[in-house]
């Protein structure tokens, strides 16, 4: 049962971002904006909440990514991933399309459905 939530679970998360890519990419101006005010808030506090989660703790060591067994030290790929997307920007090294078979996930549903 937990394989099958956690699978709709990731599909209605997917789902959702390939939604507003594809908004990001075709929507007129008023609805852009429309979108943009109702969802940069959300995805800014999930992002806060997410990050909030990996803060090293005292030693220096990412506090969800860690193991008892192995210790990852900050900052640990969430964090890289938050400056490379949110800081970096156009410098960060984009998904090819290797990467996205290599992950299982395609770099969009919707570029399928057309």
């Amino acid at each position: 049962m937990d394989e099958i939530l956690g699978q709709v679970l990731r599909d209605a998360v997917w789902e959702r971002l390939d939604m507003l890519s594809e908004l990001a990419t075709h929507a007129d101006a008023p609805s852009l904006l429309s979108v943009a005010r109702s969802e940069l808030p959300r995805l800014t506090e999930g992002w806060r909440s997410l990050l909030a989660a990996h803060e090293p703790d005292d030693r220096g060591n990412c506090r969800v990514c860690s193991s008892r067994w192995r210790q990852q030290k900050a900052p640990c790929s969430v964090w890289r991933a938050a400056y490379e997307h949110l800081v970096a920007g156009g410098l960060a090294p984009q998904p090819t399309a290797r990467h996205a078979v290599n992950t299982g996930r395609p770099t969009s549903r919707l570029a399928g459905a057309r």
